[in-house]
């Protein structure tokens, strides 16, 4: 029989990022990206399943009418000081349990490797900010982190919306209300979370995630309206973002959005994470600032991607860090490999990531010898 207060102690005590329980297999820890077995435990059965499915519903109906409706259920768990967001879905039509392990403090906005203009720009009165990434780059870390920090250095009314609730902020130089997402929680969903904060007297916004045109026009709403809105998108590049959130829109509709999305959208942090040297895990960053060259390209009939990622690349000085130097810098700064280096880049731009290589090292070796 599965002792599942065993295997959430040893996931904590192990420092794993995630926990798979799955029939057939042992409970298995996800530790700095590696699979692991959990010691001392037994292949999961069937029975092991359902009770593992009465440990984390708990008899709740409401969790319980959505997973049998849909065959899927997000929720948030808590096992002592330890919070977990839990996903439940099936597989063979037995359930299999995806636990991401949520650390108790958040780490310092400035220890994260976000560069510092990201911060900066919370400070517009109005706006879109989107941080962005793939599956598992550490973008919920990264937006608490910034909402700590906005917390902890401005006088604001911070609203967020989240499915689940992950970190739970405490109220010191801002006030924080967290709304969780979804049946038998807050709102329904994040449209109606949004679309009714504008009766909320909130200063930001913070959508933990857009995925559809009804949330994301909702967003552009309340940006245009006078509030701040920071929110998240799965995509793996500034200029994919760009492409994501017009083509939410319909072919008629498209180049009128575009207009709303190059004044309103102030700044976007695509970012990954990728294994260091010492073992750690390692941010890698792509910073867009919209200035007036980005905002001329998005109003364009047709997106760009190359004369998005050529605007990145030449506005450093605005705070813009593109994909290249954020990897070159990392290399030259002996943090990862050459040959990671090189998979992170298309194939077509290995000789603009060698020549930013030599650039760096030309620059570091002349403060060296200052």
């Amino acid at each position: 029989m599965i002792d599942m207060d065993k295997v959430l102690t040893t996931a904590q005590e192990r420092d794993a990022s995630d926990i798979h329980l799955i029939c057939g297999i042992k409970p298995t820890l996800r530790i700095r990206r590696q699979l692991i077995d959990c010691p001392d435990t037994e292949v999961l059965t069937e029975d092991d399943m359902a009770d593992i499915y009465d440990y984390f519903v708990r008899g709740n109906i409401d969790k319980d009418n959505v997973f049998k409706t849909t065959k899927k259920l997000d929720s948030s768990f808590v096992y002592g000081k330890l919070r977990l967001r839990v996903n439940i879905s099936l597989s063979n039509e037995i359930p299999i349990f995806t636990l991401r392990l949520i650390k108790d403090t958040l780490p310092k906005y400035e220890d994260l490797g976000v560069p510092d203009v990201v911060r900066r720009t919370t400070y517009q009165p109005q706006g879109l900010i989107l941080v962005t990434g793939k599956t598992n780059s550490g973008k919920t870390t990264t937006l608490n982190a910034l909402i700590n920090e906005i917390n902890e250095t401005q006088n604001k009314k911070i609203l967020t919306l989240e499915k689940p609730v992950e970190y739970k902020h405490v109220c010191k130089k801002s006030i924080i209300v967290q709304k969780e997402i979804g049946p038998g929680g807050d709102s329904l969903t994040y449209s109606d979370g949004v679309k009714n904060c504008l009766r909320e007297d909130c200063d930001i916004l913070v959508v933990g995630e857009i995925r559809d045109r009804e949330t994301m026009e909702a967003a552009i709403e309340t940006a245009e309206s006078g509030h701040l809105v920071i929110g998240t998108l799965h995509t793996k590049s500034c200029a994919e973002t760009i492409d994501r959130m017009v083509n939410f829109y319909d072919i008629r509709d498209q180049q009128q959005v575009k207009y709303l999305i190059a004044s309103l959208l102030k700044l976007v942090i695509s970012q990954r994470l990728l294994p260091a040297r010492d073992g750690s895990l390692v941010l890698v960053p792509e910073v867009m600032v919209v200035d007036n060259i980005i905002s001329g390209i998005i109003r364009k009939e047709k997106i760009s991607v190359a004369e998005i990622e050529d605007a990145i690349q030449s506005n450093s000085e605005k705070g813009s860090i593109s994909l290249i130097n954020s990897i070159a810098q990392l290399f030259v700064d002996d943090i990862i490999t050459l040959d990671q280096a090189k998979a992170q880049i298309e194939e077509k731009n290995i000789e603009i990531l060698n020549r930013t290589i030599m650039q760096l090292k030309i620059k570091r070796d002349r403060k060296t010898t200052l």
